[in-house]
């Protein structure tokens, strides 16, 4: 089986539709369905994994959303299914993220590592 990273760096993709992030869903049910994959969270994207967001009341003129998106605990899903998170620390340390803001189970990663990490996939899903 192949082993697949979903690299993730384009944020907030489709959240005022739906109630998640299609590539952290699709994660999930690949996962389910048998797949390795891991998830790499840049860009933006590393705001998914900061623990304690609440996008209750949102709204769009009169129209609120009442299933708002609660991506870190999807993430949290994830892990506890098996499926390896981590987020580029420097992308986190330029958006004033610190470690401690995280999810539980989240690895970080340097920039500088990315080219060994990337070589320990079969594929790249870049989101």
């Amino acid at each position: 089986m192949a082993k697949t990273l979903q690299y993730i760096e384009g944020a907030y993709r489709a959240n005022i539709e739906e109630q998640d992030d299609p590539a952290v869903w699709i994660t999930g049910a690949i996962k389910g369905a048998g797949g390795d994959l891991s998830v790499l969270l840049a860009g933006n994207a590393v705001n998914y994994a900061v623990k304690g967001q609440d996008a209750a009341g949102l709204s769009f003129g009169g129209r609120a959303q009442t299933q708002p998106p609660r991506i870190a605990d999807d993430l949290s899903r994830l892990i506890a299914k098996g499926v390896a998170v981590s987020l580029v620390a420097d992308d986190a340390a330029e958006r004033g993220l610190e470690r401690t803001a995280f999810i539980d189970g989240v690895r970080t990663v340097s920039r500088a590592e990315l080219p060994k990490l990337f070589a320990g996939y079969d594929r790249i899903f870049r989101w």
